[in-house]
Formats: C-alpha cells, sequence, structure tokens
C-alpha cells in the first residue's frame, strides 16, 4: 500500500463518459430499466427495476463467493443470503415472493402451493441505515428459506422483491437454484488438444453417473448446461451427451460444445479506502457531495503472454477500512475507468465487464471513445470495496461479447465451470435439477 497526497481532479468537460455525472447520477449498472412495467422475460432474468437498488448480492449463507445453489434435501440446514441497499433518504417496506422457472427460465407450470410450503409473499424485516457516509442509502438483507417459507422441489427459481401487495411490480429479481442429489457429476479442464483453439481455448469434459434415477429416455429426458465464472451471458445450454448408457452420460472433447475461451484473468481495484490509495488508483477527491476515484489508464493485453494474478474469477466483495460494518459503513464513490486506444472499433461497443455490471453490457457500462484524449472512458457508481473486471467488446446486432480486443485470451487462465444437469420425466410438469457440481481450471 502506498500513501498518497490526494489532490483535486480535473474532470474534461468534452468527456462523454463522464459528462453525465452531475445528472441521473443513480442509473445502475448492468440491466437497469427505469421505470417499473416489466415483462414477464426480464423477470425471470437478473434485472433490476428500480435504480435506487445498489450492490445486489445472493449467495449461499456463510460463503459470499458462491453460486445461489442450495440441496433439496439439505434446506433446512442451508440457506441463501439476499443483500441490496436502496440508496435514498427514505426507508421502503419491502416485500418478496418466489416463482419457479424451467431449464430454460420460463415460468413452470406449476402452481405456487406445488413448489412453496408457507406464505406466497412475505416481508423483509432485516434493513439497518448506513452510518456515517455521504451517500445515504438502507441496507437490507434476508435469508431463505426460513421459517415462514421454505422450497418443496428441486428447479431453477426467480426471487422477486418489491413492494408489499405489489409483485408486478417488482424493485429487481435474481435467479437462483435448488438442486437434488439425482446424478453424480465428475468434470475436469483441459487444453484442446489441437486447431486453433488450442492456445486460447478450453475444454470441460464431462461424465455424469445417472444410475440413481433409472431414466427410461436419457437422450431427450437430460439436459446438462454449463457455466463460466457464474455468467448467464456465455452458458452452454441443453447439451446432448457424445455418448449415453443407461447410467451414464458422457460429452467430451469431440465437438466444441463444451468449449470456451479462456479470457485472461480479471483486472481489480481496491477501494475499500479513499485515504489510503491502493494499486490501480491514481487519485480521489471529495466535491462536497460524492467521492470520486479515478483508476489509473489500463493496459490493452490482447496481444501480451499470459501473466498469472490472483482474482475473484469477476466478482466483487464490500469492504471499508475507516469503519467496522462494511455493509453500513461503506460509502458510495464515482469510479472512473480509462483504456487508452488509438482508434476507436467500428461495428460495435465495449463495456465493462463482471458482477460489478451484472455481466451484461448495458449504456450504463458503456466505454465511450474521446477522440482529444485517444482513450475509452466509463464512471460507475460503486460501493467501496474490491473489484474485478474486464472490457468486453460487442458485436452490433449480434449480443454476443468477445473478450479478445484489449484483453487476450490465453488457455492458461484459471476459470471456474459450474455444470447442471436438469431431468424431466415424460408426464412431468416441471424439470427437476438433479446435480450441479463446479470444477476449476488452475492458472497456468
Amino acid at each position: 500500500m502506498r500513501f498518497i497526497i490526494i489532490v483535486a481532479l480535473v474532470f474534461s468537460a468534452a468527456s462523454p463518459a463522464f459528462a453525465h455525472i452531475n445528472g441521473s447520477a443513480l442509473s445502475d449498472s448492468g440491466q437497469t430499466i427505469t421505470g417499473h412495467n416489466p415483462d414477464s422475460e426480464r423477470v425471470t432474468k437478473n434485472t433490476i427495476f428500480d435504480s435506487r437498488v445498489r450492490t445486489l448480492m445472493l449467495y449461499r449463507e456463510g460463503w459470499d463467493f458462491s453460486l445461489p445453489i442450495l440441496n433439496l434435501t439439505g434446506a433446512g440446514d442451508q440457506r441463501l443470503t439476499l443483500r441490496f441497499d436502496i440508496v435514498d433518504e427514505r426507508i421502503d417496506n419491502l416485500a418478496y415472493s418466489f416463482i419457479h422457472c424451467d431449464k430454460d427460465w420460463n415460468r413452470s407450470s406449476l402452481f405456487t402451493t406445488d413448489y412453496l410450503d408457507g406464505f406466497h409473499e412475505n416481508m423483509i424485516e432485516e434493513y439497518r441505515q448506513s452510518f456515517n457516509t455521504n451517500v445515504n442509502y438502507t441496507h437490507y438483507t434476508l435469508s431463505f428459506p426460513n421459517e415462514r417459507v421454505s422450497f418443496l422441489v428441486s428447479g431453477n427459481y426467480i426471487i422477486v422483491v418489491h413492494p408489499p401487495g405489489q409483485p408486478d411490480n417488482p424493485l429487481f429479481s435474481r435467479r437462483f437454484m435448488i438442486s437434488e442429489s439425482g446424478a453424480t457429476i465428475a468434470a475436469s479442464v483441459k487444453r484442446p488438444s489441437a486447431g486453433v483453439y488450442r492456445d486460447t481455448h478450453q475444454q470441460v469434459d464431462i461424465t455424469v453417473n445417472i444410475s440413481g434415477i433409472r431414466a427410461i429416455d436419457p437422450h431427450n429426458e437430460i439436459f446438462t448446461s454449463i457455466m463460466q465464472n457464474g455468467r448467464w451471458d456465455n452458458k452452454r445450454a441443453n447439451m446432448k451427451a457424445d455418448f449415453i448408457s443407461s447410467t451414464e452420460l458422457r460429452y467430451t472433447s469431440l465437438g466444441d460444445k463444451t468449449l470456451f475461451p479462456g479470457g485472461n484473468e480479471f483486472r481489480q481495484f481496491d477501494i475499500r479506502s479513499f485515504r489510503h490509495l491502493t494499486e490501480f488508483v491514481a487519485e480521489a477527491t471529495y466535491d462536497g457531495q460524492y467521492h470520486h476515484v479515478r483508476l489509473l489508464p489500463s493496459q490493452n493485453r490482447e496481444f501480451r503472454p499470459y501473466f498469472f494474478r490472483p482474482d475473484l474469477n469477476g466478482r466483487f466483495i464490500v469492504g471499508v477500512q475507516e469503519g467496522v460494518n462494511p455493509h453500513t459503513d461503506a460509502d458510495y464513490a464515482w469510479v472512473y475507468f480509462t483504456l487508452p486506444s488509438g482508434n476507436e472499433i467500428r461495428g460495435g461497443t465495449l463495456h465493462i465487464h463482471g458482477e460489478l455490471t451484472s455481466w451484461t453490457p448495458s449504456g450504463d457500462n458503456r466505454m465511450i471513445y474521446n477522440h482529444e484524449s485517444r482513450a475509452y472512458e466509463a464512471a460507475l457508481f460503486l460501493k467501496q470495496g474490491w473489484y474485478n473486471y474486464k472490457y468486453t467488446f460487442v458485436p452490433d446486432g449480434t449480443g454476443e461479447e468477445l473478450l479478445l480486443p484489449y484483453e487476450g485470451s490465453h488457455f492458461e487462465t484459471s476459470n471456474e465451470y459450474f455444470i447442471l444437469v436438469y431431468y424431466r420425466p415424460r408426464g412431468e410438469r416441471y424439470d427437476r435439477l438433479i446435480g450441479t457440481h463446479a470444477v476449476v481450471n488452475p492458472a497456468g
């Protein structure tokens, strides 16, 4: 850690990325909808409908970096923790409810009484206002299942937070999963054996033992998906096995369905303190309303050799050095990103990518090219903590994210893969999640 005298920041009025900070200062990063009136598709995604909602986290209790998955048989001992802030002077009374979905995250045909034991709607009773911060907010915490509601079946679920009695007027929705133990999964990550992907991609080999469920038609009844680092945007869904027997399904390197770009290790910055500046932070100031943190200009890593650096695989953790409780004592700041580039890339848009932007490219996290400074620029409104991120390019008209420009891709990169196995026998009304498994590709 190094100690630096804090100096005044000078913001260029010509910079399109930074010009908005005196306007709508609380528009959310990630997938945010200004105003309510959500449609069904948005509700069944990780969507924030109210721009006051900030720093939204959902994880298994006691493991902040976990994917939000619980085991159905152990649900009494396991719980998920939901945390979020409402940036506002007032305290809102909020309720929550659940939606059961099929494997493709469409609403299932089950009735509420088919998948919930308890009340359909409950109040969030644990909340606390921020302490000694310049930006006032209320921090809400919820753990579930609890004494008011629990789950009866496995599968995909959505938690929706909304005003009491108004489930169709949500503040946000978040995905989670309830799993059975019907399948045993083994997996490994390896370097592709040959071809153009050998130096840039990673392949996941999977074996699923289904002897515990006795599926009659495994080819048409069992569906496997893979997620990289908990991302929904590049998930490989509904994969068919390369080899099938009555007790086992194997997904091998014969095809490209389990092939992922390795990407690069995540960039990072630490803003747990505004007084003591850490690596990658250039300067920090306070203008009487907001803290402002300018990061050092990012390097173009596209053609650089692979270099290992420990990271959080794109996640973040809330923290504050000048406080006791990070959830209520951490303040908010505008954080400024700069990526020097001799030219503007045509045919798409550049975005800040990671859990800090909900893994979703949007106008709020888009990098704007400044022709005067010859650099891409953007600003995000973030809570104090330690953050991972990358830059991602989205070609026009595709919605598909590419990590190669400015980042590069390497087979050595450390990534975590999550395997999800769904089962729907003939005549069943919902997709059972019968097994989950996580495997990490060690760096190098």
